[in-house]
């Protein structure tokens, strides 16, 4: 009961981080299964730095066309915030995932216009859930 209620209260103090773990079921080879790149890949394909952001993990790497930062959850987000200002994105799909618990990542195109990206996303899972560690962003 009392864990009822502290997981309930906390909950309640961070909404935006327990909602960005909600994980969406995918099918591969006919299995069903969670996939963290799914509510991450939407959130690149929308330029929602903050949404994104909320999948950050406290320290990551940001690598954003040669620019490599070792950064906090919120310079990560503002230098993501300036890359969605240049270039708008149109069109995200994940095309490559690969790893196993905890570390996986995932290779995608980013469209944005007359400029296309491929981006690489790692994300480790602990006790407390999913977070991206290293974010990478290549002009093709």
């Amino acid at each position: 009961m009392n864990r009822v209620v502290l997981m309930l209260g906390l909950l309640a103090l961070f909404p935006v981080s327990s909602a960005s773990q909600n994980l969406t079921k995918v099918t591969v080879d006919g299995n069903e299964r969670s996939s963290v790149f799914v509510p991450i890949a939407k959130y690149l394909q929308r330029g929602d730095a903050e949404c994104l952001a909320a999948w950050f993990a406290d320290n990551l790497q940001v690598d954003v066309m040669g620019s490599v930062s070792n950064c906090s959850r919120n310079q990560a987000r503002q230098i993501i915030r300036n890359f969605f200002v240049n270039y708008t994105p149109r069109f995200f799909e994940i095309v490559y995932t690969s790893g196993t618990y905890p570390m996986e990542y995932a290779v995608g195109n980013l469209d944005s216009g007359g400029n296309m990206f491929t981006v690489t996303i790692l994300v480790k899972t602990n006790d407390s859930g999913n977070y991206i560690e290293q974010l990478k962003i290549e002009k093709q």
